[in-house]
């Protein structure tokens, strides 16, 4: 299972916000340049971010996003769905019409436990989490250094 490029790009610009919490609103021109990610790409996973209720956006001049809640109340799941929707390896885990064996198949009983594991793991990771790897990794390691 690959997770999508928006859903890599999103939580690298969420760790962006997360970095300048209250400190006001961030250009997605700065998160762009800092990230390495295009623009136009960004500007449409904000709105996701958005109509999820992650990131707030503020218009003018000195306008840009924000986190919409602080940073240890958001959650790397909520990233993934709010871009990809209900996690699954496969569809029948999401939705048990998608396969008329689906009372008895044991692969899929196999793959609802994949996706509790996974689940489990983003719900208990938070932005605020990621900001503290990121200063450890900063202590052991060059200068601030984004790659895409």
């Amino acid at each position: 299972m690959k997770l999508s490029t928006k859903v890599r790009y999103a939580i690298r610009a969420m760790l962006e916000l997360a970095l300048h919490y209250g400190e006001g609103p961030v250009s997605v021109k700065e998160i762009s340049k800092k990230q390495g990610i295009s623009s136009r790409y960004l500007e449409h996973l904000i709105v996701s971010l958005q109509t999820a209720g992650l990131v707030k956006t503020i218009r003018g001049k000195e306008g840009g996003c924000v986190l919409a809640r602080h940073p240890s109340q958001i959650k790397i799941a909520e990233v993934v769905s709010a871009l990809e929707g209900p996690l699954a390896v496969v569809e029948c885990v999401v939705d048990d019409k998608f396969c008329p064996r689906e009372k008895f198949c044991v692969a899929r009983d196999v793959w609802i436990k994949v996706r509790e594991a996974i689940l489990n793991v983003l719900n208990s990771i938070t932005l605020q989490d990621m900001i503290e790897w990121q200063k450890k990794k900063l202590k052991t390691t060059q200068p601030y250094i984004y790659y895409i």
